[in-house]
């Protein structure tokens, strides 16, 4: 009887992937394209935060698809494509490859398919790996309810829920930072 010996993948052969993906206990994950709605979202969400960086002059906002390579987390996960991110502190490495570390603030946008039990257990472990792997500030957006619920290292399972004439803010990942959840869902 032969045996079937699987490799796992590494950062290097997600970097060759065409599309987006993550890479989560050694497999590559292939994460499905956003609709209309959600993909406006999450742009303005990183417009939003690009103008507050620049003008702050500190941090970088990333946009859809940009990677983050992580340490290898309890749940396997080494990388995270989020909606939008923000990153404050050194980038170290090559410009052109996935920022090394974890977003200081993670957005994820939900899409059509991510509503339901087994979808919400799969954010809530999305968003455990991202405060295991060192994010501060987690915005879970629905765009169904049109609210901003937001979670903390420090109190991961008490989120701060924002609504319609809110202004959502990712304290303390992105001091000062603002954003109407109006704006938000326009």
């Amino acid at each position: 009887m032969a045996s079937v010996t699987r490799t796992s993948a590494t950062i290097d052969d997600l970097r060759r992937e065409k599309g987006k993906a993550e890479l989560i206990a050694g497999r590559i994950v292939q994460l499905m394209p956003t609709g209309r709605k959600p993909s406006r979202v999450a742009f303005r969400i990183a417009r939003g935060l690009d103008d507050f960086a620049q003008a702050a002059g500190q941090g970088e906002a990333f946009a859809d698809n940009t990677g983050y390579a992580v340490p290898e987390l309890g749940s396997g996960r080494r990388s995270f494509a989020p909606a939008a991110s923000y990153h404050q502190g050194p980038l170290v490495g090559d410009d052109m490859r996935f920022v090394d570390g974890p977003p200081t603030f993670a957005v994820e946008v939900r899409s059509e398919n991510d509503y339901g039990e087994a979808a919400e257990e799969a954010m809530a472990a999305k968003r455990a790996d991202y405060l295991e792997a060192g994010t501060l500030v987690v915005w879970d957006v629905d765009l169904l309810a049109a609210g901003v619920r937001k979670h903390r290292s420090d109190s991961p399972d008490q989120p701060e829920v924002f609504s319609a004439g809110q202004e959502a803010d990712a304290e303390p990942a992105v001091p000062g930072w603002r954003m109407a959840v109006d704006r938000i869902f326009a």
